[in-house]
């Protein structure tokens, strides 16, 4: 029966998936189905075509946890997902190995649709991997569209790092979340040298992370210094992407105020 419900769920998951969200092209006379092919989810799992379909068809031998996270990762499972697959397989899912820096499309899409709200999505090293016009607006890209981390942006000046009311606080909020990360991935490469870069460089840094600052995400208010549109007073809400480890950040004005109108301008630039 285990066979049979580990089989059937990764018949269910691979039609699910979509050739697009991993850059396979979807056209064509001889795809007949919209998800992908076996031999597309073996490879990306790098194991034989053979060995995958027999597990399809509840054939194959049990899966060994590396075989599992393989699939996980060809089917891009979610955390909760990954769990569920290893309890079909009789396994306890380790945790995940890295961060996840890739955006849902669904996630992607919402901040395109929030045109005077500032929206980024961070991951779990702070990296910015999605955010929409007014955000970009609000808070500087990088020249040359370079990758943009937050906490390099604090505590390096990497970036644009405009004045902030609430810089000393987001600085502890940062080397919460660095922990937390820190904890979750311990044997991610680029986490590993995002810390080893903020160790090295910023006092500030080493600082609060030997306090251990426990934070939470939520409601702020901050005031920023705009080069364009002067002093902001914004407010800041936090959304959680569990599955991914992710926050939404949004940032937006109180209606009738002149941050609003100034918003409004930046909209439109």
């Amino acid at each position: 029966m285990a066979r049979q419900e580990l089989a059937h769920y990764l018949r269910e998951r691979r039609a699910a998936l979509r050739p697009h969200e991993i850059g396979l092209a979807a056209t064509g006379t001889d795809r007949r189905t919209p998800g992908l092919r076996r031999e597309e989810v073996a490879e990306l799992a790098h194991m034989s075509v053979d060995y995958y379909t027999r597990l399809e068809q509840a054939r194959g031998p049990r899966p060994s946890p590396r075989i599992l996270d393989a699939l996980a990762r060809a089917l891009r499972l979610t955390p909760a997902e990954r769990s569920h697959l290893f309890r079909l397989a009789g396994s306890s899912a380790p945790p995940g190995i890295s961060v996840e820096r890739r955006v849902r499309p669904h996630v992607a899409r919402m901040l395109e649709r929030l045109p005077e709200t500032g929206a980024i999505v961070t991951d779990a090293a702070y990296d910015v991997v999605a955010w929409n016009p007014l955000a970009r607006a609000l808070l500087g890209a990088d020249p040359g569209g370079g990758t943009t981390n937050l906490a390099r942006r604090r505590f390096l000046n990497q970036g644009r790092m405009y004045e902030s009311s609430s810089a000393e606080e987001f600085g502890h909020i940062v080397v919460a979340r660095l922990r937390r990360a820190a904890d979750r991935y311990p044997h991610d490469p680029k986490l590993a040298a995002l810390l080893a870069e903020l160790h090295a460089n910023s006092a500030e840094f080493r600082q609060i992370w030997e306090t251990r600052p426990v934070h939470a995400p939520g409601h702020r208010t901050k005031t920023l210094n705009h080069p364009k549109a002067g002093a902001l007073r914004l407010n800041c809400d936090v959304l959680l992407v569990p599955e991914d480890d992710q926050e939404v950040v949004l940032i937006t004005a109180t209606p009738g105020t002149t941050t609003r109108s100034a918003l409004s301008t930046l909209t439109r630039a």
